[in-house]
Order: structure tokens, then sequence, then C-alpha cells
């Protein structure tokens, strides 16, 4: 019933040797390249800024692979600091990763990992170096977790910089690019967020000057629409949607057309940003010329022992294992399948849903004080979203199995390889997951209804779902509303109270006892895991987030805001819980933010695409416009009579049986319904008129403009753009002439040396016995 530890320390030599093996590059000089001039205007970034030694805790240097045999390069002060905390835990892991323990039908048994997979151990982590709400006992300690706690990870601090040099020295590279990310989409965010909130200013303005003929009674209440379902429900006048007609008109209008032009260059100016902020990056913290350590790049056991069919590789000449055709194959149909169903599953909810709504709201007499507020079909997206936020959540967990699953059937090479394909999976599964009614309203929904007397039918039962008269916009600003400010709220409780819920439970037992009782070792050993997926969830809620500001954001303008305001918070949060719930993780080295750049280049191309369709379809702007210039007949009043042309009229005796309400107490004859089709009385009956053709036309139209103006722009933005900046290009080229002249000045150094030595040695064996000199054989002495 006991645990017992072991603290493994690893001494100069070995660090010296490993850090070789690595290929690990260490100081040789200062950096002598001057910094930056300063600017007359950085006086105003100074309440943002934290103190030098917190922002920048080393100098900078010029630094080179280190070699043992060339120690007397280093700068090497002192043995015990020269590596860094982060190379040191990072290199006795890799020590651990490979310590062969047994052998089993003649293989060899290595790696930590799988001692801690049988049970052998519990855990291996390296330990943080104080406690983070005050410093160590021992002077000699650096006490960089109270520091980060202190100026980084406490909430009052939410408005300063990123410690990021800070971060890099106790976390590692991986974990501080993660971060300079993370603080580099939230500036961009900004920049969105004051852009979607002017639009949406405009569009409030636009709402209380603007009076639809849906309110007035003399027109909205004189039209009698057709039933939103079948036998049980009734007819309906078009006021009774007058506020939600208003409300939609604050996010479909003019302003969201321009917002969704400039999100589409705002993504691609983001995207190129970022990669020159990445390049900064990579040069200041020595990662120009890294390559994936051989740890990510190592063969899985799991490939070796389930692949039967074997192959040699043409490079390493080794036999290693070949993949089953079958796991590929099946791999492809689980996922197909999942996501047909998924997307099925939401469509046939809401058409259930719907009509229950549409029979209920309009039969029961105690909800007419709100029919206006709440027609049936935002009652379907409101319940609708809340519902599917709670599936999306239990998905989450369902779906997390079945991709490392479908990954594990894959058997893929590599632990680098694993990770990847894992990642495109988890990917596409909550792709699916939060999008899929989205999509579904902005696509799918009032598009293929068919018309009174001639319904269109899911699975011959339900009936499809019909837009509001004032279009499907305000539902899908409903619909995104809900899930994102719902995921992102739960996202944030999860991650801040799980963890210290788990933790207080676990040190209940030791937190009464002394210091000297309750070990560093232990107190870490009580903490979570952060485990080697631990960034992949963090990446993950944010590409998720960055869909839903980006592909369905011509529907909601403040999109970007309350992104924004999540990810101040999240900074903050994933920082805490870093800093104080969680074992200190093993550092490792990432040059980018790996597969996820691949993700945001197509999320951003596929966002020109939906964005321009939602304006199009989705939105009543194109309907609007066509009527305002080709069949306008009042010049005073362009728009007077657009609500009473986009609709069509039904005779009601023309209702199938299955489709006639039981009661008609109006006697009316007809009904109207959202459509362009001829009357009944025309020879082409019910058949499209020619205004939806033009409108159709003027649609595809909107899409292939909008859609060329956009790409056009973004290519050109990309292109004048740089990948790595002027400067520091610059500044590797001298970095490495540099270096390169520190080496070989040290290589000639060394051989004038070594030749002065073999000198020495030649003179003393030319002289006599009697103890003169043979000036003659050594004539330079």
């Amino acid at each position: 019933g006991k645990t017992y530890f072991v603290k493994i320390h690893a001494p100069w030599e070995v660090l010296t040797t490993y850090a070789e093996v690595l290929n690990i590059k260490m100081p040789i000089k200062e950096n002598d390249i001057p910094c930056a001039v300063e600017t007359p205007f950085n006086w105003v970034a100074w309440p943002f800024r934290l103190p030098e030694i917190v922002m920048h805790p080393e100098p900078d240097y010029f630094t080179a692979p280190f070699s043992k045999e060339r120690q007397e390069l280093y700068l090497i002060d002192d043995e015990n600091t020269f590596f860094s905390p982060s190379v040191r835990n990072r290199i006795v892991f890799y020590i651990l990763t490979r310590c062969p323990y047994g052998t089993e039908e003649g293989k060899k048994k290595f790696g930590i990992k799988r001692l801690i997979n049988n049970g052998t151990y519990s855990a291996a982590y390296p330990l943080h170096d104080c406690q983070y709400w005050r410093k160590a006992n021992d002077p000699k300690c650096e006490n960089e977790r109270y520091t980060l706690y202190r100026e980084w990870a406490r909430f009052p601090r939410f408005f300063k910089e990123q410690p990021l040099d800070l971060i890099r020295k106790y976390y590692g590279e991986r974990i501080g690019i993660y971060f300079a990310w993370l603080g580099f989409y939230t500036e961009m965010l900004f920049f969105a967020a004051v852009v979607g909130s002017i639009c949406f200013l405009y569009g409030t303005i636009l709402f209380v000057l603007f009076s639809r003929e849906i309110c007035e009674p003399s027109i909205g209440g004189e039209i009698i629409m057709c039933p939103l379902c079948d036998i049980k429900c009734d007819y309906w006048r078009l006021n009774s949607t007058c506020e939600t007609s208003e409300y939609s008109h604050l996010f479909d209008n003019v302003a969201t057309l321009f917002f969704a032009i400039f999100m589409g260059i705002w993504v691609t100016l983001f995207l190129e940003f970022w990669k020159r902020r990445q390049a900064r990056l990579e040069y200041e913290w020595d990662l120009v010329d890294f390559e994936e350590e051989q740890q990510q790049l190592q063969l899985r056991p799991e490939y070796e022992a389930k692949c039967t069919q074997k192959r040699k590789n043409p490079v390493t000449q080794v036999i290693r294992g070949r993949k089953r055709l079958l796991s590929r194959i099946l791999k492809y149909k689980c996922r197909i399948s999942l996501i047909i169903a998924s997307m099925i599953a939401v469509i046939v909810y809401r058409l259930a849903v719907y009509a229950a709504f549409a029979s209920i709201m309009e039969n029961t007499q105690t909800l007419q004080p709100i029919r206006g507020l709440l027609t049936p079909q935002l009652a379907t997206s409101v319940t609708a979203s809340f519902l599917n936020f709670v599936i999306i959540m239990i998905l989450n967990f369902l779906y997390e199995r079945i991709a490392i699953w479908i990954t594990d059937m894959e058997i893929p090479r590599t632990h680098f390889e694993y990770e990847n394909r894992l990642t495109m999976k988890m990917f596409l599964f909550q792709f699916v997951n939060y999008y899929s009614s989205c999509f579904y309203v902005a696509f799918f929904k009032g598009k293929f209804v068919g018309y009174p007397g001639s319904y269109t039918y899911m699975f011959d039962r339900w009936r499809n779902e019909e837009c509001d008269p004032a279009g499907c916009l305000i539902e899908l600003t409903t619909q995104l509303t809900i899930i994102m400010a719902g995921k992102q709220i739960w996202g944030n409780i999860q991650e801040a109270f799980v963890p210290w819920i788990w933790n207080w439970w676990g040190r209940r037992k030791a937190r009464n006892n002394p210091e000297n009782l309750y070990g560093r070792w232990e107190q870490d050993h009580d903490l979570q895991n952060f485990g080697a997926l631990g960034l992949f969830y963090e990446y993950l809620e944010m590409v998720i987030q960055f869909g839903f500001i980006t592909l369905f954001v011509a529907s909601f303008p403040l999109a970007p805001l309350l992104a924004l305001m999540n990810n101040i918070l999240e900074i903050r949060v994933d920082s805490w819980k870093l800093t104080t719930q969680f074992r200190r993780p093993v550092a490792a080295k990432a040059h980018s933010i790996g597969i996820w750049q691949e993700i945001l280049n197509g999320m951003a191309i596929l966002s020109v695409v939906t964005n321009a369709f939602i304006v199009a379809f989705t939105s009543d702007m194109i309907p609007r416009l066509v009527y305002y210039y080709a069949y306008s007949t009042e010049s005073d009043s362009p728009m007077s009579g657009y609500i009473n042309d986009s609709l069509s009229v039904f005779r009601i005796s023309d209702f199938l049986e299955k489709n006639r309400p039981e009661e008609n107490p109006g006697n009316f004859s007809t009904c109207r319904y959202r459509d362009y089709r001829y009357p009944p009385d025309h020879e082409k009956q019910y058949t499209h008129t020619m205004q939806f053709w033009h409108i159709l036309a003027a649609k595809m139209a909107f899409i292939i403009i909008m859609e060329h103006v956009v790409f056009v722009v973004k290519f050109f933005v990309a292109w004048m753009i740089p990948d790595v900046p002027a400067e520091v290009k610059a500044k590797i080229k001298r970095e490495k002439y540099l270096t390169q002249k520190i080496l070989h000045e040290y290589e000639l150094y060394k051989l004038k040396q070594k030749l002065c030595e073999g000198r020495t040695d030649a003179m003393f064996e030319k002289i006599l016995p009697n103890g003169t000199i043979n000036t003659q054989t050594v004539p330079n002495f």
C-alpha cells in the first residue's frame, strides 16, 4: 500500500554526452547584433510590459551544437546552471524512454512508457522548482515557477504581455510556441472585434430607423400564411413574426457583407503575420535548423508488433512492418459512417421538434403573448441549439475514443505520425460535431421545402423546415451564439475547476503535514498529469473557435468580440492550471504549431466560400437588391411592396388530404408561402417565375464575384508579405557567419597549440647525451 519514489539526477558527464547526441545548441558568445531601435510611440505600450528580468531572463547568445571535445569553446560559468531545467529534464526523459530492462521472446523490452503502461511505475515527471505561492528556502533556486505565477498566471495580470522566454526556459519550446500563438491570435482578434462591433452598431441604428411591411397591420396583418405543419397546424398572420423580422435586420444588412469580406482578408493577414512572428521565435529560440528529434521519429512498438507484412526501408536498409490494407479501408468506412449518421441525426431531430413546436404554438392560447418574440422557427433553433450543445459535449467523449481506436487500427509507424493522424481525425469529428447544425441552418433549411400541396419530406415522414419570412439568418445567428458561447463557458469551467477539485481531493490526507514530511516529489505526484496530448486539446479548442469566427461570421459580427473576451480569460486559465494544478510537463522542442497550421489554412479558404454562400442563400440581401433594381415600381419608396412580392399564393382547395388543416375558422380561400411561383389561376401554376431565376442568377454571380475578389486580395496580400522578415534573414546569416568564424578560429588555435606541443617534444628528443643541444637538427630553437 506504499508508494516509493525514485529521484533521478543527471550528472555533468551524462548531460554533456546527451547534449551532443541530441544536437542541442549552447551559447558560445554573447549576441552583438543591435536590438531594434525604440520608436517614439513605445511609451504607449508601457502599461502592458513586464520587467525586463521577467521578459528576458537570459542574455541573447550566438549558439552552436554542443560538443564534448570543445567544451572550452562554450560559455560555461557554472556547470550546475549551464543546462537549463527544461534541457535537463528533456535529456533525462530521453534516456528513460530508451533504457532496456529485459527481454521477451528474443526482443528487448525498454522504455519508461512501457513500464508505466504495465503498472510497474505509476508516473514519471520532472519536479517543479518551488511552491507557486512562495519562493524556495534554497537561495540558489531560481524560483521560476513562483515568478510565472506572480507575473503570468494570475488574472489581474490579464492586460500584461506574456513572458515567453521564461515560459520556454521552464516548460520548453513546444509549450512556449503554443502560448505565443494564442497570444498573437488574441491580439489579432482585437482588430476583428472592433470592426465587428462597428458593423453591429450600424445594424442597431438601422434597426431603430427601419420599419418593415411585415409589422404593418394593413399589410402584414392582412396576409394569411399557409400552415407550418400538416393537419394539426392552423393558418396564421404574417405580422405575428414582426419582432423576429426586425431583429434579423441587426445582422442582415450591407455592413454584414462588408464584414464578411473584411474577415476574409483578416484571416490571411493573421496567418501571414503569424508566420513572420514564428520565424522570429525560431531565430530567438535557436530553432532555425531544428529537425524532429529521434524520439518523435522512433518506431512505435505497436507498429512492429501488429504489422505482419515486411518491407525493407530503402534509406536505412532495415526491414520493417507494413500496414494491412484492410485496416485502411475499414477506418475510412467507420469515419464516413459516423459523419453521415451525425448529420442525419441532427436534421431528423430538428424536423421532429419543428413540427411539434409549430402545432403547440399555433393552437395553445397560453403562448399567444410570446408568439411575437418566439416563432416556431426560432423556438426550434433555440431549443435545438441548447440540446445540440448538450449532445455535443456527450459526443466529444465518444468521438475521442473512436478517433483513438481508428488511429490505433491504422498502426502509424512513428509517434510523430501517430499524433498528426489523431489530430486530423479529432478535428474532423469535432468539425462535424460543432458545425453540422450550423451548416444545416445556413445551407439546407428552407431550401428544399417544396410548396403547399407538394411538400418535400425526409424519409417520407418528416416535412422539411421552412425559414422565417425574414430569412434564416437570425436562426443561424441564434444557433451560432448558443453553441459558441456555451462551449467557451463550459470549457473554461471545466479547465479551471475539474483539476482543482481532483487536486483538492488528492491532497486531503497530506494537507496538514509539515513541509519536511511532504516533499516536492509527493506534492507534484498529487497534481494532475498534463499528458502527451495536453497541448493537443488546447489547440483543438482554439481551432474550433477559429472556425466559428471565420466560417459563419457573416451571420454574427459579434463572434470575434466573444472570442476575444474568452481568449483573454483562456490565456490566464491555461497558465494558471499549468503552473498550479499540473505536474511539470517534460520539455519538448517544436519550431511551429505543426499540422494545425495546415488546418487553419484550409479553414481560411473554406471561410470565404461559406460566407459567400451565407450572404447569397441564407440572408435576404440578394432578393431585396434584385427587387430594388429590377422589380420596384415606386421611385419614392423602392422597397415598398417587397414583402408581398416575395410571397406566392396557394389555393386552399388544392391541399392534399395529408396536408390539409383540420380546421379553417376564417374560411380562407387562399394562403401565402415564401417562394417565387406562379398563382393558381396561371397557366404555369405553382412553377417558378422568371423572378426566381433572376434571383438565382444574381446569387450565383455574387458568389463568383465575392470569392474571386476576396481570393485575389488574399493571395496578393500573402504574396506581398514574406514569411520571414528581412531583418531575421540578415540576423540568421550573420549568426551563421560569426559562428563559423568562431569555430574556425578555435580549430586554428587548437591546431597551433598541437603543433607547438609537437615541436617541443621533437626538440627534447634531439638533446645530446652530454646535455647540449644539436642546433643543426633543431634550427629554430
